[in-house]
């Protein structure tokens, strides 16, 4: 879009987001942490490779120098992901490997998950003592000043499920199989009338490596994949490897869930998923961890969010949840905004998948910055949304087929506008500081761009990072350094109240018409490529203004930025004085003005060379 057609923008020229009264007293800046591959110096990297042949990281590699350096970067939680233990093709004494028609890779997919009480002997350096080692991490990460997230899946678990720390509250115990849906299922049965033909269960596996496509304990019986498939022959793309959880709501009836219990409900009279799943989390808690990043949270119905949220809380009062979710999914169990919803029902943070997609659609989709600026009236979710340039969903910014094939330089842009727009908590992905690129095949996924969390194996650019177990970016070439060194100057230029206390005053609109506002190749219109924006505290009377060229090859030269009146009165600057820009990040610019030229002439800008951005202090 070329320019945003919103009425509202007529009368109201910013968006002004109050933030929930209970928010954390620093702002969460999450270092997502794959465990499998952050510490694994093995560089082998044999395609479809075992956990003998490319190597693995362990819960020992995360230690005090490695600690040390994410905390020395600016983050204050670490979200160790891939923890919970999971169906793998790796075995174990007293713990087989997991059928391959039920895997994804020979490692497994970190989101189906075998144990909910407990964790993946990959990462242990003796896989007896497991929980001990992880323990110990959680200690580590407390005493250098990381607060710990982990993975909460909530809407399905993988075909192997079953608790040997916990046997008592395994997943199906208990079930009535001949029933599809039952309150107090923990699964949803297949009936012998689905589709697919009946039972056995066909699973797509058939024909690869030691695969016939059928697993054992579903000969006679079948489960509803955990993405809603009600078929005795899920495809391909299905997440074939899991099953759906019953919180004891029929989906196929559609996204009413009113009848559900409320958030004060005692736990005998809510269903068993709910009581098993508040005691996972119960024991997590008791253990240390400090926070849930939840998968797909938007399948799973907000009445029991309502409730189990609420009794975390009263275990431990600064306990944080940040949803994975997305509105456009028909799965959602809402009629309103998921987004929304999932706020009201306690979370602290969403996911801000809407500017993500904006963001990357410039390079891949033919998208404008400007078309951030709907995105940025949505009330209270504006500055509690989690923003993220990669995460291990998403394809690598410095992947050479996605982003424009522009390399790790169009991270600067991108980060610098998801992180600097909102007071909500913002996320870097190991690897994104150096420019991880993700390029070849590791196995199950392909060629895709991304980190591959199904399979066994390393980073290469990350590992000249940790550099053998140094973590000191021996191997580093400078251009990477750089890239590291400039993530770690912007996150602790966020750490001023205007950023985390701040609002926000976007200025796209006031200059779409502007002809000096970055038009380039004949461009009729502006803010194709330029995004600016104001942040202000009241309280500190601090202001920012963020400005960011997300061209990749062209310099955006002699740009002139008005800053309407109202943004003068929104920033509590009316004086006709000399106004002061003082750039204070990467760069020694100053900019002086009048305040009557802002509105008529506009600001001056330094020439803004591509993918670059500017955090700039008015004085």
């Amino acid at each position: 879009m070329k320019t945003i057609a919103i009425a509202r923008r007529a009368l109201v020229c910013f968006t002004l987001a109050v933030m929930s009264a209970r928010s954390a007293p620093e702002r969460p800046v999450i270092y997502q942490l794959f465990v499998r591959t952050f510490g694994n110096a093995n560089e082998t990297r044999k395609q479809n490779g075992t956990l003998a042949e490319n190597g693995c990281g362990k819960f020992s590699d995360i230690g005090v120098k490695a600690i040390g350096e994410i905390r020395k970067m600016g983050f204050t939680h670490v979200w160790l992901t891939g923890v919970l233990e999971q169906a793998s093709g790796t075995a174990y004494p007293n713990r087989p490997a997991d059928d391959p028609n039920i895997l994804k890779g020979i490692a497994g997919s970190p989101y189906a998950i075998k144990d909910y009480f407990d964790v993946c002997p990959d990462y242990a350096v003796d896989p007896n003592t497991r929980i001990d080692e992880f323990k110990a991490l959680l200690a580590r990460c407390e005493k250098g000043g990381l607060k710990v997230i982990i993975d909460f899946v909530p809407n399905h678990v993988a075909r192997s499920y079953a608790s040997d720390v916990k046997p008592s509250l395994s997943f199906g115990e208990g079930d009535d199989r001949a029933a599809f849906f039952s309150r107090d299922n923990h699964f949803y049965y297949l009936r012998r009338s689905d589709p697919g033909e009946g039972p056995p269960l066909k699973l797509p596996t058939a024909g690869k490596p030691g695969c016939n496509g059928l697993f054992a304990p579903e000969t006679e019986y079948g489960r509803v994949t955990g993405n809603n498939v009600v078929s005795w022959s899920p495809g391909n793309g299905d997440w074939y490897e899991t099953v759906k959880l019953n919180y004891g709501h029929d989906f196929t009836s559609g996204r009413d869930t009113s009848s559900l219990p409320g958030p004060d409900a005692e736990p005998t009279t809510v269903p068993k998923t709910w009581r098993t799943m508040d005691e996972i989390i119960r024991y997590w808690q008791e253990m240390g961890v400090d926070g849930f990043r939840v998968d797909m949270a938007h399948m799973v119905p907000m009445p029991f969010w309502k409730w189990m949220v609420k009794r975390a809380h009263d275990r431990k009062g600064d306990v944080f949840f940040m949803a994975e979710a997305y509105d456009n999914d028909p799965a959602k169990l809402t009629e309103g905004h998921v987004l929304d919803e999932l706020l009201k029902a306690g979370f602290d943070a969403v996911y801000d998948d809407p500017v993500y997609d904006v963001l990357e659609g410039l390079y891949d989709s033919g998208k404008w910055a400007n078309d951030l600026d709907a995105l940025t009236f949505t009330s209270d979710r504006f500055h509690q949304s989690l923003r993220y340039a990669e995460n291990h969903d998403e394809v690598r910014l410095a992947n050479p087929q996605h982003w424009g094939g522009l390399g790790m330089k169009v991270g600067r842009p991108v980060s610098a506008v998801l992180f600097a727009m909102g007071k909500g908590p913002v996320m870097l992905y190991n690897g994104q500081e150096v420019g991880e690129p993700a390029i070849g095949s590791e196995g199950f996924g392909g060629d895709d761009g991304r980190s591959s969390i199904f399979d066994y194996g390393s980073m290469p650019e990350f590992n000249k990072w940790t550099n053998r177990g140094k973590f000191d970016g021996g191997r580093l070439s400078p251009e990477q350094k750089e890239l590291r060194a400039w993530y770690a100057e912007l996150l602790g230029e966020l750490k001023n109240p205007a950023f985390t206390k701040g609002e926000f005053y976007g200025l796209n609109h006031a200059n779409n018409s502007n002809p000096a506002f970055g038009r380039i190749h004949g461009e009729t219109a502006s803010g194709h490529w330029l995004y600016a924006f104001l942040r202000r505290d009241p309280e500190s009377k601090q202001a920012y203004l963020v400005v960011a060229n997300f061209h990749g090859s062209e310099s955006l030269k002699g740009v002139r930025l008005k800053i309407p009146d109202d943004a003068r009165k929104w920033l509590m600057r009316e004086s006709q004085d000399d106004w002061v820009f003082d750039s204070r990040f990467h760069s020694d610019w100053t900019g002086l003005i009048k305040a009557p030229e802002l509105s008529s002439e506009g600001l001056l800008l330094p020439e803004l060379a591509p993918c670059s951005a500017w955090l700039i202090e008015i004085r």
